[in-house]
């Protein structure tokens, strides 16, 4: 692994995440805000997803060429020392050690102890409180893409109500080669109120930063992804 995909600090992180044009442009664009509208709600129904709670659905992809299922194992493994994630940021805590529920707090600061003539402690907000709507480890007989994602229903800092991370097979007449397409999707309604989504700006800065981290991530994701699987199947080449 190169110095580049490397995380050990907070400022490594913000050059990773925040700063470092992506490799690979992941962001689904749509030709008119209509297009996007409706391919948001196609999703969110298949997930069971009320599509009525939110502004709209804001996705990446990116092909890995790796098997759906072992994508999916992977991001099993998610917690605060994964290599794709900013974790010196936003630091992973699974509850009970399972990932049916995760907080994430910014910097990893859960509280702030503030002695003046007697100790105050301060709880923080999590920037998630995530809680598993639904896994689904393998797919249904019907499903023909070979689907596998995990759902949350988000609160906290963060102005999204709906996160999933969602892998499946590549179709061939969307022109996907690779062996499996990874999607990170979170549907938004900025902290219950809709019409914040029209206010240009706050929906402008909030695109820019979200999609950077996001696009940045799902890069990380391929290359440590299938670098992992190749060395495995080397080794196993090594020892057969």
């Amino acid at each position: 692994m190169s110095k580049k995909y490397k995380s050990g600090s907070f400022w490594s992180d913000i050059r990773s995440y925040f700063i470092a044009k992506p490799e690979i442009k992941t962001l689904f664009e749509y030709k008119t805000p209509k297009e996007r509208e409706n391919y948001s709600e196609q999703i969110l129904q298949r997930l069971n997803v009320d599509v009525s709670e939110y502004s709209v659905l804001n996705i990446h992809k990116i092909g890995i060429e790796v098997p759906v299922r072992y994508v999916f194992e992977e991001l099993l493994r998610w917690d605060s020392r994964s290599k794709f994630w900013p974790n010196q940021i936003a630091r992973v805590k699974r509850i009970d050690g399972n990932l049916e529920k995760i907080l994430i707090y910014t910097f990893g600061l859960e509280k702030i102890t503030w002695n003046w003539f007697k100790i105050k402690v301060f709880n923080i907000t999590p920037l998630f409180h995530m809680t598993a709507l639904k896994f689904q480890h393998s797919p249904p007989v019907s499903d023909e893409d070979n689907a596998r994602y995990l759902l949350y229903k988000c609160s906290g800092g963060y102005p999204i109500g709906i996160f999933t991370l969602y892998v499946r097979s590549s179709i061939e007449e969307n022109n996907e080669t690779e062996k499996a397409q990874l999607f990170s999707m979170v549907a938004f309604n900025f902290y219950g109120g809709k019409k914040w989504f029209h206010n240009y700006i706050v929906y402008w800065i909030w695109e820019k930063i979200h999609n950077r981290v996001t696009a940045n991530i799902l890069n990380r994701i391929k290359v440590i992804f299938e670098k992992k699987f190749n060395d495995s199947i080397a080794e196993l080449e090594r020892t057969a």
